[in-house]
């Protein structure tokens, strides 16, 4: 798995954790509070489209994780 992939996954489960507990209709609703967190996860993902830059990625990367996926099958002529 890439660092993009790990990126978009942790932000989308942020995004619908949040949102689960912050909107009153959710079954698991604690604080309406919470979706300030919703709004600081989006902001970090348009942030770091503009710019470029993301902390996540340099955490990953210091952590091993591969910037790209290497193709598996090999065409050897």
């Amino acid at each position: 798995m890439t660092i993009n992939r790990i990126v978009r996954i942790l932000a989308g489960t942020f995004i619908l954790l949040s949102l689960a507990l912050g909107v009153e209709a959710s079954p698991v609703f604690h604080s309406v509070n919470w979706l300030w967190f919703t709004v600081f996860v989006g902001a970090n993902l348009l942030q770091s489209g503009i710019t470029r830059w993301c902390l996540m990625d340099q955490i990953l990367a210091k952590l091993g994780v591969p910037a790209t996926e290497r193709c598996a099958l090999r065409m050897d002529a």
